[in-house]
């Protein structure tokens, strides 16, 4: 009999590690109890009627108390030498009922020593601990030094395809969650590598970008030695979109390589790696491509589709919220680093004008709330005029009808794109918290933006965070606008799909705003998840229930999203390293051009000295 419930309770009650057992005072439970060690027995034998072992839990959930009086119930836990556990309460078990039990388990040698004491069992990692052995896991080395980490670390995947290499975009979440970690190298490797990639020849068809650009990805590579068989040397393979699906150029790479130079200097206060001569090129390359004159009137950067995170076909083109908020960031971010010269005032000088006609334009004509969708209801068309109210010439029939619905009373957000004739209802979550984290949006737009997420919250956090964008295309504008990608199906990936990485931007996004409890319940939810499912790169459905369906597990900005997340809940001061305060020069000159005529500006500029060629 020892044998047998000795191997039942190995097999069946230590399986139930997450599933602590407890039992009411209650008087009406002792009679479960008193009769609970019998029930193990025979229902591990298949006694009278029994299940045996494999049915055990289905029974064991139907002999739990469900009494409501549970201000009395305590924890118990006791076990033999080789680590059977039962758990139950110490004060519903009379020294007869303990002796009952010992008995009938085939303990009479009194093995079950600790009975009657209470323990709390923990005999794994924490979650935490968990995401920095992973996120350890997932480092890359170059010449023997860390250089970053690969976007996931799926031993049991095979169809990894570009996912063992490591991404600008996806390594910021790792570089700052070391950064707060203390862990310095990887981040500074990382910074002057790919620094060093930005000057490597990159063309397409005989068509070679601008000078400026930042890789979307890199691979490192060990290749055979030039002339020499035998021996190996390791290269760095840099992808910047010709590999890529589409054949885009990440427009954001160089933007997040800027924001993350500056947080390694706000966290380790070495400023020599941002004041190097070569640095210090290539924030003035990046901004020179990013800066130069071209036929657009706008002041937002023109990108074509899939050129940020989201890289695949989703009707972004144009100039979306994305990148213009990396873009204000990065502006700010170069303003703090570029040495002061001579030869950069004529770039300085470009960028501060750039920053101040960027956030009017984001500012007054990207907002949305309930007034400004009745102002646009009202609009009147074809207006050529200077002064015109209607500048974009939006037509009142392009509000979508869900937009009416769902638009809070109080609350609003940024648009997801704005060009003649056309604007972008949907609500994009990075932009519009990384428009809170640079100061992009005025303080009172930033409170409102977190004042939609929370009345909105059973659509953007749900069951998991965060909605990359909502609503979903769907049907025919699904088919037209994506050109029917089956990755991109609605309510999954870029197509209203719900990203763990997203915890940490709105962590610092409510940390700057003094709603730090906004976040605090959002990674809540996700921590009861994310270690149960394998750290997923991103959930479907409309309230983020199922893994989704081509998501890769062991996602590496996944977990290092929640890592950052809770650091800086714990540690609200560090969220500085990221934040661009808001800036008293442009606030005043926002206010300026406000109050200014666009007639009175119109007309040729100053020119002292010209000369014409005739």
């Amino acid at each position: 009999m020892m044998a047998t419930s000795e191997a039942f309770l190995r097999g069946s009650v230590i399986s139930r590690r997450t599933g602590v057992y407890c039992f009411s005072t209650k008087q009406s439970c002792s009679r479960t109890i008193k009769n609970l060690g019998k029930s193990f027995v025979e229902l591990s034998r298949g006694v009278n009627g029994g299940w045996g072992p494999n049915a055990l839990k289905t029974r064991f959930d139907h002999l739990s108390c469900k009494c409501e009086q549970a201000e009395n119930v305590r924890e118990l836990s006791f076990g033999d030498e080789k680590g059977t556990q039962i758990h139950g309460t110490d004060d519903i078990w009379s020294n007869n009922q303990k002796a009952e039990l010992v008995q009938q388990l085939g303990y009479e040698n009194g093995n079950l020593s600790s009975l009657g004491k209470v323990e709390k069992e923990e005999n794994v990692d924490s979650i935490e601990d968990e995401a920095w052995k992973l996120l350890r896991e997932s480092v890359v080395n170059y010449c023997g030094n860390p250089i970053g980490t690969i976007a996931a670390n799926d031993p049991a995947d095979s169809s990894i395809m570009n996912y063992d290499q490591v991404f600008i975009r996806d390594f910021i979440p790792s570089g700052v969650a070391f950064l707060l970690k203390g862990e310095y190298d990887i981040v500074r490797n990382f910074i002057l590598y790919t620094l060093q990639l930005q000057s490597w020849e990159k063309t397409m068809d005989c068509h070679s970008p601008g000078q400026g650009l930042m890789p979307a990805s890199f691979k490192v590579r060990t290749v055979p030695l030039d002339g020499d068989d035998s021996a190996t040397e390791e290269v760095l393979d840099p992808d910047f979109g010709e590999a890529a699906i589409g054949r885009v150029a990440p427009v954001d790479s160089g933007l997040w390589w800027i924001i993350l130079l500056r947080a390694y200097g706000k966290v380790t206060g070495d400023l020599s790696v941002q004041e190097r001569v070569d640095v210090q090129t290539g924030i003035k390359m990046i901004l020179k491509l990013c800066l130069a004159d071209g036929f657009d009137m706008f002041p937002t950067l023109l990108v074509t589709d899939g050129s940020c995170m989201i890289d695949r076909r989703m009707g972004i083109h144009g100039h979306p919220l994305e990148i213009q908020a990396l873009f204000y960031s990065a502006l700010l971010c170069a303003r703090e680093m570029l040495a002061p010269e001579d030869g950069s005032a004529d770039l300085i000088r470009a960028l501060n004008n750039r920053l101040v006609a960027l956030s009017f334009h984001i500012r007054e004509y990207y907002w949305i709330d309930m007034r400004k969708v009745n102002e646009i209801y009202r609009y009147k068309t074809e207006e050529y005029s200077y002064d015109a109210v209607n500048k974009f010439n939006i037509y009142p029939d392009q509000i979508p009808p869900w937009l009416v619905e769902w638009m809070p009373t109080t609350g609003g957000y940024l648009i997801g794109n704005l060009q003649p004739a056309h604007m972008d209802f949907r609500f994009f979550a990075l932009g519009n918290l990384w428009s809170v984290i640079s100061s992009l949006t005025t303080v009172d737009q930033s409170h409102a933006i977190l004042d939609l997420i929370e009345a909105k919250w059973s659509d953007l956090v749900a069951d998991m965070p965060f909605k990359i964008c909502y609503p979903a295309l769907e049907e025919q504008e699904w088919r037209i606008i994506t050109g029917s990608d089956p990755k991109n199906t609605p309510w999954s990936y870029h197509n209203g799909g719900s990203w763990p990485t997203l915890l940490w931007q709105l962590t610092v996004a409510c940390i700057k705003m003094n709603r730090p409890e906004i976040a605090e319940k959002a990674v809540a939810i996700a921590e009861k998840r994310l270690r149960r499912d394998k750290w997923p790169e991103y959930y479907d459905t409309k309230r983020g229930r199922l893994i989704g369906k081509q998501a890769h597990l062991f996602q590496t900005w996944s977990i290092a999203g929640y890592l950052v997340a809770k650091h800086l809940l714990a540690n609200p001061a560090s969220a500085k390293i990221l934040v661009n305060p808001e800036d008293s020069e442009l606030v005043n000159a926002f206010s300026c051009m406000l109050s200014a005529s666009p007639r009175k500006k119109r007309g040729q500029k100053a020119a002292p000295n010209q000369s014409f060629i005739v």
